[in-house]
């Protein structure tokens, strides 16, 4: 016969064998990471380079802010510019883990260069508006006044996407522009009117939306004709190229549409 003490004995001996046994196998089978946990998410850390079009600044920032809340590892820096320009410097060896253009031409030539991992995404779409300053002092109401020498009119260059999307308008409307200015990239062009310096530009109507009421936009039906597609991809030498992959699918995700189409981009 057991007696009561040698049982109690046994009983805590049982006990402290089955904890470490619980202890080791511990060791040798960790728990799996929670959904969201720094593991789940570890491919979205350090910093994403991501050169864009100059068109693309205000929803891109925005993104880029999202983005950095969702991944706290993750930092992300911006070279916003004229598409031709950006295009050049990838070519030239500028690291960047991504590369948003406003034009299909200007991502051809990175892509042709074989600087970019996988087929580019078309993920926006833009149209033109024509921008005057508050109160339109200059009468402006549509593309012809842009012929006008007693108008002054600023426009994109033609080597940048929205000079060369003016070129085509004006050819679809018949008419010869007399710009006073051509500027290297849309916001510069904008900013022409901002200052009161021109009388109307030609710009993108996303931007006409992002300067609020420091400008006023008049729309023409030869917009419609065309269109800007926007391609995005991951470029090839990417210094962060999980964390860029991981980028390019926020801004293909739901919030990303919602940003763009809350700032008056068309969607594909």
């Amino acid at each position: 016969m057991i007696r009561p003490s040698r049982l109690a004995a046994v009983a805590g001996s049982a006990a402290l064998a089955a904890l470490l046994l619980a202890g080791c196998g511990g060791k040798d089978t960790p728990a799996a990471p929670a959904s969201g946990s720094s593991e789940a998410s570890a491919s979205a850390t350090g910093q994403v380079t991501v050169f864009a079009a100059a068109s693309l600044t205000e929803t891109f920032t925005k993104l880029g802010k999202d983005f950095e809340a969702a991944n706290k590892g993750a930092t992300v820096k911006f070279s916003f510019g004229a598409s031709s320009a950006l295009a050049q410097q990838i070519n030239s060896g500028a690291p960047a883990d991504v590369f948003a253009s406003a034009s299909p031409t200007n991502m051809k030539q990175v892509s042709d260069a074989g600087a970019v991992t996988d087929k580019p995404t078309t993920f926006v779409r833009n149209r033109l508006e024509i921008a005057v300053p508050k109160g339109n002092p200059g009468k402006i109401t549509g593309l012809a006044d842009f012929a006008k020498p007693e108008h002054k009119t600023a426009l994109c260059a033609e080597q940048v996407p929205c000079g060369a999307a003016a070129k085509q308008v004006f050819a679809a409307a018949g008419v010869t522009p007399k710009p006073v200015t051509l500027e290297q990239d849309v916001k510069a062009t904008l900013t022409k009117v901002q200052l009161g310096e021109v009388d109307a530009a030609l710009v993108y109507r996303t931007d006409v939306q992002a300067a609020g009421d420091k400008v006023e936009g008049i729309d023409f039906p030869e917009s419609a004709k065309v269109v800007n597609d926007y391609p995005l991809a991951v470029l090839a030498k990417a210094p962060n190229s999980a964390a860029a992959k991981a980028f390019v699918a926020y801004v293909l995700s739901d919030k990303g549409r919602a940003v763009f189409t809350k700032a008056g981009f068309d969607t594909p």
